[in-house]
């Protein structure tokens, strides 16, 4: 609890530690077994960020029965479904209560060794920093609301890689001796990268010009598209950092946008850095990237 770990971790025997999670969102898209998909891998995510693998999962639904038609959670369920089997866990149940807007995610429950659980507060001086997903997902699902960006589009550039597993890039970053790990959600890379550097009692030097992004994001921030947390995260985080970069008000959105099912924020000695980004990038067409390094000095962030 005290640096804002991405699940709670129980010891059951000297071999198997039990991770317990839980995550809903409501719907990034309109598309229900996209909603699915993608609200299951944000759940399962937070297993893997602990090092783990998952193994059950319970349906968190909540949903207008008298307002939409129930084929609508027919899909939803079957894109979640189907994330979980392909995660190798299996779909245990769940609940439902009648709501005002539908809701979706999971309480996943997964397993570890006690002796090799990845937390967020490991970082070292000297490690590399690792982002395994684009940034943006917060201003592109606005812009689809407003119209602003084509559904195609999103479906065709931008979801695939939303709804991917993390657990493929966990899998290869332990191969590396990875010291600390988060994945990147709703308080942006910023938010989450200072409770990375708060709990490890370190500092984050990244480059802004590294940063990935999703194609149209910057397109979309010049457009005036942001959404609310956006200016929450801006107001709660923007004190502690340090802006070296010359960044213009529209560049700045990209360091609170909030994420949804974002990539994992890999902490790693530098001298397995291309090691690991040549066996993650071989098979993926997305790319992990090398934003920034931890160095030894007051925990905060630099951004330069």
């Amino acid at each position: 609890m005290e640096t804002a770990d991405d699940a709670a971790v129980y010891r059951l025997t000297d071999e198997i530690a039990m991770i317990s999670t839980v995550d809903f969102i409501t719907p990034p898209v309109d598309d229900p077994y996209w909603f699915g998909q993608i609200s299951a891998a944000n759940s399962l995510s937070d297993i893997y960020a602990m090092g783990g693998r998952p193994l059950t999962a319970l349906n968190i639904v909540m949903f207008p029965t008298k307002q939409l038609d129930t084929a609508l959670l027919k899909d939803i369920l079957k894109g979640g479904g189907d994330k979980v089997a392909q995660a190798g866990a299996s779909m245990a149940g769940g609940h439902s209560v009648e709501d005002d807007e539908p809701k979706y995610g999971l309480c996943v429950n997964g397993i570890v060794h006690p002796q090799r659980i990845i937390t967020n507060a490991g970082s070292e001086p000297g490690d590399a920093l690792i982002l395994t997903k684009p940034l943006g997902t917060g201003v592109l699902f606005n812009a689809v609301r407003d119209r602003k960006l084509s559904v195609q589009e999103l479906e065709r550039e931008v979801l695939p890689t939303v709804a991917e597993l993390n657990g493929p890039a966990m899998e290869i970053a332990l191969k590396y001796n990875v010291h600390a790990c988060t994945d990147i959600t709703g308080f942006g890379i910023i938010g989450h990268m200072l409770e990375m550097a708060s709990g490890s009692k370190t500092r984050f030097q990244i480059q802004y010009a590294s940063l990935p992004v999703y194609p149209a994001v910057h397109d979309m921030y010049q457009a005036g598209v942001t959404t609310a947390s956006t200016r929450k995260n801006r107001e709660a985080f923007q004190e502690r950092i340090e802006l070296q970069a010359v960044l213009t008000g529209p560049q700045q959105e990209l360091l609170y946008d909030p994420q949804t099912s974002g990539g994992l924020l890999l902490s790693i000695p530098a001298g397995h850095v291309d090691d690991f980004l040549r066996e993650f990038n071989s098979s993926r067409a997305f790319q992990a990237v090398k934003v920034g390094e931890v160095i030894s000095a007051s925990p905060g962030i630099t951004v330069s």
